[in-house]
């Protein structure tokens, strides 16, 4: 009997994974960043047309602030919560991902990827 010829096919070497893993690990760092900023950007803009509003408001004559009237405080609470809080927050777990990424390429913890980028 002969035995069956298996065809070994080698995967890349170690090295060339590892520069995948770490250009891959750039990338999303980049690109994590760039969330960052633009959700600090969004948060800006907010409390700048807030600051307006109010502005605006207080120049009113007294007779006009009586008629138009400000948004309840728990309109502005509820905004402040979809507009301010929930973005930090998502900023906050993105800067938690992006410090967990770079220990990755530092080496400090083991390179595991998240099976959804595999």
């Amino acid at each position: 009997m002969t035995k069956p010829s298996v065809s070994f096919v080698p995967s890349a070497s170690p090295r060339r994974k590892a520069g995948e893993v770490h250009s891959l690990l750039e990338a999303l760092i980049s690109k994590r960043e760039q969330e960052i900023s633009e959700i600090e950007q969004m948060v800006e803009r907010y409390e700048r047309r807030l600051r307006l509003e109010e502005q605006a408001y207080r120049s009113m004559s007294t007779l006009r602030r009586m008629l138009t009237g400000k948004k309840p405080d728990h309109h502005l609470a509820l905004e402040y919560i979809h507009y301010v809080k929930k973005p930090m927050e998502k900023a906050r777990t993105l800067r938690l991902e992006i410090a967990n990424y770079r220990e990755m390429l530092n080496g400090s913890i083991p390179t595991e990827l998240p099976e959804m980028l595999v």
